[in-house]
This record gives C-alpha cells, structure tokens and sequence, in this order.
C-alpha cells in the first residue's frame, strides 16, 4: 500500500488509516500534544474510528497518549487535560475502544528533583538533561507498556516533512515498509506511522478551521493558544532527534535552553498577567547558572572539576523562589512527590534537620515525610551545648544519636553492632565530604 499523495489531502489520509486500521489487530498509539499537527492525527483517527464503528469493525484499541512534564505552561497543561477528558468520556459514550493516558515524570526524573535535589545547573544547548528525563522516559514506559500486553503496537506521529529541514532529513533517512511504516529505534516491538507527513502547513490548519473535534468543543482555545504565542508546539518527545520545547514553541515555562521563551512572552503580552512571575523566575534560572558563588567546586562523582552542581545554599535559596513563586500564581509548581525526593537527596548529600519540610511548611504546604531525623525526640539544646564544648558539628552529632535511636534501639540482634559502626562511619565521612566542599582551599 503506497501513499500517493493527492489533492484532496483528508479524503487520501482517510483511506490509508482505514486499510492501515483493519490489515491487522495491532492497537494503535497517538501521540498528542495539544499542538495542531497531533490534534489533526488525533481527529483523524477518533473520525475513522466512528466509521468503523459503523461497521462493526471497530474492535482494537486506540490509546492517546499525553506528556505532562510538570513545567508545562499552565494554559496548556489545563487544555490538554480537558481535551483529554473530553475524548475518553466522548468516546466511552459511543462504545469506542478508545483510552487516554497522561503521563508524568517520577520525581528523581523531574525538574525539580534534578535540579533542586541533586543541584543540575539548568539545562543549555549542550547540557540538555531534561528532554529524556522529562519527556522520553515516561512516553516510553507508556508505550512499553501497551507493547508488552499486545505484542506490538503502531505509533502515530505527527511529524511532517515541512516543518523543518532537520525533520525532513530526519524522515528521509528512515526506512519504511510498503505500509509506510518504521520500527521505532528505541522502543521494541513499535512501529511508527505518519499520516500527515506530506501535509503543508495551510492544509493543517485549513483542516482545523474547517472541522470542529468529534469528541466535542472547538478548536478556538488552542488557535488562541497559537495566536498568542505566534505559532508553534512541543511534541511528545519520543528520542533526541525531536526538537526541544523554547523559543515560539509550547513548551516548559523553566527552559532556559533558549535566550529568550517567546511563546510565554506571547502569553503575557496577550493580557494573561499572572505568569509573569514564571516568566522572572525563568529568567532568574538562567542569570544565575554559570553563578560560581552558587556552584559546588567538585562534580557529583568527587572530582575537582568546578563548576560543579549547585551548593546547598544555592538549591534551598532556589526552593525558596519557587516556592514564593508558587504563592503569587496560585496554583502548585512544584508536585509532593517531587519535595520528598529532594528532601532524601538533601538528606543523603547535606542536610540533616528536613530543610525541605520546613520550607514546604513555611510557605503553606503540608508534606508528610517518612522515617525522617525530624521526627526523632532529641534534647537539642544539652546535645548542642555538648557538641560545641567537643568543637562537634552539631547537626552530625544530632543525626548520629537519631540514627542509633530510630535504627538500632536493640544491638542484640545478630549483625547489628556492624550495621550501626558502618553506618556512624558513612554519616562521618559524608559530614567531612560535605565540609571539603564548602571549603575554598580545598582545590588550592
């Protein structure tokens, strides 16, 4: 089956999804982003669907699988859940076999986690971090997923040959079967397909203009959308070879990959005031990353190779802007899961008193944290006279006396006198690590 290419665009795509739909009992998987070209794909698909129904041919699943990278532009976070509700509950009305999945980020793979916790310099052009954490790894864990349970499953992708030289060589250098379809280079068992990808860019949004969604509403937010950010989407990323969100593009109100996120500037100036503190904080991530009052003087890994990872001053200095930031927007910045996790890399690395809940606490968020020093009894002030006349760290001679008290209450048991001695002489060492860091001299 060739794809020859005709006047009448739509009717042609047409055609081709359906032999494509009922030439084998593989389900399919569309990739939306809320952007125009996926949302084209998506109707074309919900479309072709309602016509098998018809015949009652339709009896494969359809999944939609959504990117929410918890930095999204609010706007379009809230669009893409709506239209996604929209879908489901449209479909589920009808009887089709259709399912939409949202996924996320876990928290050690998420923006705040890498930067906050672990102290990742914003991203850059040649240090970009976030795209396979944020994006590849989650789409790909969903689309695994349903691979697992059928087999294989076909990929639909919006991408089109006209939206840039780098895309268009990219799919010139893909092979493809006679169905137009490819293997995708890191997921097993999946096959891509694009319908769209000899479609201009006046025929996408001809079609757009032209045809309201089947799963109800309109397209006028996201046109609006579009309107005022002067054109462009993020894509649910699925490798490298896809462009990064920034520039006029729909895309994490954090990247600071660009010099300047004019699609949230675009928002901004089309009167939508109240993300302009996201638009500063941005701005103030990319003033202070190459700050080295800010910055460790050894890597992760122990090296002396400054710049390092932020210091612990810079990243609470930085959970602490976010987390003003978050009460002067009024909507969450930053998910629970995501402090937990920057509370157990603070505590492994440097912190020893729940930093992070206190921060949390002080600006009006309540986060339960588990098996932490803080909720062991201490006498603070005796200990911490008796540290000082020792010249003992108190923050270290408070976590060594937790540490025996939440773990090894009772030695008696076998191997435990051993556990507690290595675990006093990690807590030690790290103390002394922590304190070589903090130490200017200690690269002279």
């Amino acid at each position: 089956m060739t794809f020859f290419v005709t006047k009448d665009k739509v009717t042609d795509t047409q055609a081709v999804l359906r032999a494509l739909y009922e030439k084998d009992s593989r389900p399919w998987v569309v990739a939306y982003s809320g952007g125009k070209d996926s949302t084209v794909v998506l109707q074309l698909v919900y479309e072709l669907m309602m016509e098998v129904l018809k015949s009652g041919k339709a009896s494969k699943p359809v999944y939609v699988v959504s990117s929410d990278t918890r930095v999204e532009a609010p706007n379009v976070v809230a669009y893409v859940k709506q239209t996604l509700e929209r879908v489901e509950y449209s479909a589920k009305q009808i009887g089709l076999p259709f399912h939409t999945r949202l996924v996320t980020p876990e928290a050690e793979e998420s923006f705040w986690g890498k930067m906050i916790g672990l102290g990742y310099p914003p991203p850059t052009r040649w240090f970009r971090w976030c795209t396979t954490n944020m994006k590849i790894k989650p789409s790909r864990r969903a689309i695994e997923e349903i691979s697992q349970k059928y087999g294989s499953v076909i990929l639909m992708l919006g991408s089109r040959i006209e939206e840039s030289v780098a895309r268009a060589n990219s799919i010139a250098s893909r092979s493809t079967t006679e169905d137009g379809l490819n293997p995708h280079h890191e997921i097993p068992n999946a096959l891509t397909f694009k319908p769209i990808v000899n479609w201009s860019n006046d025929e996408v949004w001809e079609y757009l203009y032209s045809s309201e969604p089947p799963w109800g509403g309109d397209h006028s937010f996201m046109l609006s959308l579009y309107r005022k950010a002067n054109g462009g989407e993020c894509p649910v990323v699925l490798d490298l070879n896809t462009p990064s969100c920034g520039g006029s593009r729909f895309g994490c109100w954090t990247c600071t990959v660009v010099k300047e996120d004019k699609s949230m500037q675009g928002f901004i100036d089309a009167g939508e005031s109240d993300l302009q503190p996201l638009k500063d904080f941005r701005d103030w991530l990319k003033d202070i990353r190459e700050d080295p009052s800010r910055r460790s003087l050894l890597r992760r890994d122990g090296k002396s190779a400054a710049p390092g990872p932020f210091n612990p001053s810079a990243r609470k200095e930085i959970l602490e802007r976010l987390l003003t930031v978050e009460r002067q927007v009024g909507f969450t910045l930053i998910d629970d899961n995501d402090l937990r996790y920057i509370q157990q890399q603070w505590h492994k690395e440097f912190d020893y008193s729940d930093s992070t809940l206190e921060l949390a606490t002080r600006h009006g968020r309540k986060i339960e944290m588990e098996n932490t020093s803080a909720s062991a009894p201490r006498d603070d002030a005796l200990l911490e006279q008796c540290a000082v006349d020792a010249d003992f760290p108190p923050e270290l001679a408070h976590e060594l006396l937790n540490v025996v008290r939440a773990r090894y209450a009772e030695l008696g048991r076998w191997g435990a006198k051993k556990q507690l001695q290595d675990t006093l002489s990690d807590l030690i060492i790290k103390d002394v690590r922590q304190a070589e860091r903090a130490d200017p001299a200690h690269d002279l």
